[in-house]
Formats: C-alpha cells, structure tokens, sequence
C-alpha cells in the first residue's frame, strides 16, 4: 500500500507544525469509557508525531496540550490530566534524548502544580543540548493570555523608559510572545472535525495553513500527519501576493 510519505516533497517542508490535539473526550466516549481514557490513549498519538516529525526532518512541532480555559473543567478530569502529565514527562525524557529531542513548553506555566512545573523545568533542562527537534508544548496557554501579558510587559517597559511607544511595531511584539524563539507556524492541523482555531496562537498563524481532520487525536498516527503535510505542499503561499508575482519571482 502506497503511503503519503512517499508524496511527501523533502524540500518544502514546513519549518513548523502545530497541532491542535482534540476529541479525547469524545473518543473515549464512542469507546464507553471515561475521558481520561482518551488522554491516555492520546499519548501514544503524541509520539507518534513527535517521532514522525523528526523523522521527516521538520525542525519545530509545537502541540496545544492544555488551555488557560481547561481548569474550568471538572476537577476530577483536570487532576488526572495533571497526574498524566506529570507521568507522561517523567517516561518520555529518555525517548527524546534517544530521538534527539528537544522539549520546550509555552503558556503560564507557573499555574501548573509544583510538581509538574519542577518536572516540567527538569525535563527542559535534561534535554537542552539536543537539536533535532524542538517539541514545544502549550500548557495553560491561550493566545488571549499571552497577548495580555504581552500588552502588560510593553507597558512596563514604556514606563521604565526602556523603549517609546515609537518603537512599538510588529518585529517588537514579536519579542515579547512566548514563542519568541521559534519560528511562525506554517502548517496548523487541528484533529476531531472541529473547524476553529481555540484561542491557540493567533498571531503567530496569521499566515499559518490550516489542515482540519475528523480523526480523534487518539486515532491521529504517522499517517495522518504524513496526509496533512501532502495537503500542505499542494497549496499556494501567496502571502498577499497574487499567483502572477509569485511566478515571476
């Protein structure tokens, strides 16, 4: 059987992909179980990105795991999530290592608990030196958040006199995002059928490809990614351009 990654152009891959990781809940559900059962079973969906990316030669994959909005769930769900997230960080470090992964996390990530945070910053720190791939994950992240934070910080900097109001443009804002050291996503797959974008990096995909599936997360494999990379190098970036400029370019 003929598989997308043969399809799949070496040469014009996206420098970064983001993943809008949805549909556990509903996944477990068709399944009859609980909805931690889901993000359970999602986890093996995040290594299978993870690897696959990597494998492929795509620098930055970043995955929305958790926003500001999710500690409004139900207690009981939020705390299971906490728990897997922290199991989750702890088996996977020597699997990164091993792949030559880098982990990298965005969002207000003093709000997790102690524990995930201490292991959070642990796991960031043990595979620092690795380059192959930067896997970011967005947790109690939302983009209404950072862009408020990033509002609060320019105006403390104004006050302080460390720059003008003159000098605020979008090369300046851009230093202040939390995504500051990676590049924009070029590709943003969003999994479950959903089609909106969750409050989840908005400026930083204002010229992102959007690639929706209705493959639950926990279905979502190498495939699938493989499919919507296919789907991405088909498309024209015109970037408000029209296609004549682009040819002559």
């Amino acid at each position: 059987m003929t598989s997308y990654k043969d399809k799949i152009d070496p040469e014009r891959l996206p420098q970064h992909v983001a993943i809008i990781m949805d549909g556990n809940g509903r996944w477990a559900k068709q399944h009859g179980k609980h909805r931690v059962f889901g993000h359970k079973n999602g986890v093996v969906s995040v290594r299978e990105a993870a690897e696959a990316a990597a494998e492929l030669g795509i620098p930055y994959l970043t995955l929305y795991a958790f926003s500001t909005e999710n500690w409004s769930r139900p207690k009981t769900e939020v705390n299971a999530l906490m728990r897997l997230l922290l199991q989750t960080i702890k088996d996977e470090v020597a699997t990164m290592n091993k792949n030559n992964i880098r982990l990298n996390a965005i969002g207000d990530l003093q709000s997790l608990p102690q524990r995930n945070y201490m292991h959070l910053m642990k796991a960031i720190e043990q595979t620092s030196s690795n380059n192959r791939m930067t896997l970011t994950l967005a947790l109690s992240y939302s983009s209404r958040w950072e862009l408020t934070m990033v509002a609060r910080r320019i105006a403390e900097d104004v006050v302080a006199g460390r720059c003008t109001p003159e000098e605020i443009n979008q090369e300046c804002m851009g230093k202040y995002l939390t995504t500051s050291s990676l590049p924009d996503p070029e590709l943003l797959i969003r999994t479950s059928g959903e089609f909106r974008v969750s409050n989840f990096m908005l400026w930083q995909i204002a010229y992102a490809e959007l690639y929706f599936t209705n493959k639950f997360w926990p279905e979502f494999r190498r495939e699938d990614l493989y499919k919507a990379l296919v789907d991405f190098q088909c498309r024209e970036r015109r970037f408000g351009k029209t296609s004549e400029q682009l040819i002559k370019k």
